[in-house]
């Protein structure tokens, strides 16, 4: 497989897994574009890989995780887009608040939890998977989903 064929092939999905992890479309295009970048420049390594598209979204996930603009992406408000293949509910409005809130409590968590809450539930991957991903130990991986989730449950869930 070429570099120009895997980009046809997988940089939509691509997009939308940075879309997930960075909560702001313009930041996912950019954190494609420098990922998509590094890969063409060793597209040789990528492509004697087992799985191509697993090691560019390794890529893509450490270049979130180490983002050297830290600071400037904590103050990004951030808000997703409306999926059109999705069908829309009844109330939009509802719709916008539960996925702004979404955002929100994702934002608040540390990159390598999100990256690893993002692959677990959005891109459905196992944990020996996202362990490959996030170049960590299963366990690792195991862990930081339990933190992650002790974290959202004791700030946003209501005691009865």
């Amino acid at each position: 497989m070429t570099y120009e064929e895997f980009a046809d092939a997988r940089l939509g999905a691509l997009l939308r897994y940075a879309v997930m992890l960075t909560g702001d479309p313009h930041q996912a295009q950019d954190l494609v574009q420098d990922t998509m970048v590094r890969a063409q420049l060793h597209w040789r390594r990528v492509a004697r890989s087992d799985a191509p598209e697993r090691y560019v979204r390794r890529m893509l996930t450490n270049q979130f995780v180490d983002w050297r603009r830290g600071s400037w992406a904590r103050r990004v408000f951030l808000r997703g887009e409306p999926d059109d293949s999705v069908p829309a509910s009844t109330d939009h409005a509802q719709s916008a608040v539960d996925r702004d809130q979404v955002w929100s409590w994702l934002s608040g968590l540390p990159r390598r939890q999100r990256a690893a809450l993002v692959l677990r539930y959005y891109e459905d991957l196992p944990d020996a998977e996202i362990a490959d991903v996030l170049g960590c130990a299963v366990g690792t991986v195991r862990s930081s989903i339990s933190r992650a989730l002790a974290t959202l449950r004791a700030e946003h869930v209501e005691v009865c």
